[in-house]
């Protein structure tokens, strides 16, 4: 597997962000720390909570098996854990696993469509094409150490450029209480919370796409399995909610 190239998360400015995107961000912030303490209540984290929900864990299964759903956004996420080492890849090594984020095509606006790659499936029914937004690489003690985006053959995922993926993120929530509301609650307002690394994952993660096409014309790069993770940046709750101050 190829490597990728972290984004220093000193290199975001948020200094140039208008005023309602730093307090909405500040908000998300609060609201994951407040999740966080209400599971601390219990003896629990992120992680553990959903754990609870299973009698066996195995790698690579979904948690939960059917994945979490919002019926009125159409977001999607699950979590699952990888094999160590598997495919020559030591990427998710330091992870105990990690958040797999979406969005179904039934929730994108009209005017977003898939980006016209050789092998894109035009019989595809709408309700089995989705778009991945991030990945949250979480530790062994259910707290998150790292966002990134991965190749299309990852997931499966139907292949939207990346200014449509960022778009997709004012839309992204899961507004229910299953199988976790505070787990649920967390997802989405880490993705608000640390929007601008994801942007600018999402822009790099075609960057990556563009050269590896670029260096490798007589492959799919899409289906390349060397090339897994496209972008990846570390993450640290409280250090983006000090540096929003």
């Amino acid at each position: 597997m190829t490597a990728v190239k972290q984004m220093p998360t000193d290199k975001i400015d948020f200094s140039g962000l208008p005023a309602e995107q730093i307090e909405a961000m500040r908000e998300s912030g609060e609201m994951i720390l407040e999740c966080q303490r209400v599971l601390r209540n219990t003896e629990q984290n992120i992680v553990g909570e959903l754990l609870r929900f299973t009698d066996e864990f195995l790698e690579w299964n979904h948690l939960p098996e059917k994945d979490v759903h919002d019926k009125n956004s159409h977001g999607q996420y699950y979590y699952h854990t990888h094999t160590k080492g598997y495919n020559d890849n030591t990427a998710h090594d330091d992870e105990h696993g990690h958040f797999h984020i979406f969005l179904r095509a039934k929730g994108m606006p009209d005017n977003i469509r898939p980006l016209k790659v050789p092998d894109l499936d035009p019989n595809k029914s709408v309700s089995d094409m989705l778009s991945h937004i991030i990945g949250i690489g979480m530790d062994s003690y259910g707290v998150p150490i790292k966002i990134f985006t991965v190749n299309r053959w990852v997931t499966g995922e139907t292949w939207y450029k990346a200014a449509d993926v960022i778009r997709m993120l004012d839309i992204f929530e899961i507004d229910h209480a299953y199988p976790s509301w505070p787990v649920n609650l967390w997802v989405t307002n880490m993705l608000r919370l640390f929007r601008p690394q994801i942007e600018q994952l999402l822009l790099e993660r075609d960057e990556a796409v563009k050269g590896w096409i670029a260096s490798h014309p007589d492959e799919n790069v899409y289906e390349d399995r060397k090339l897994e993770l496209t972008s990846w940046c570390p993450v640290n709750i409280a250090e983006q909610i000090s540096a929003l101050a």
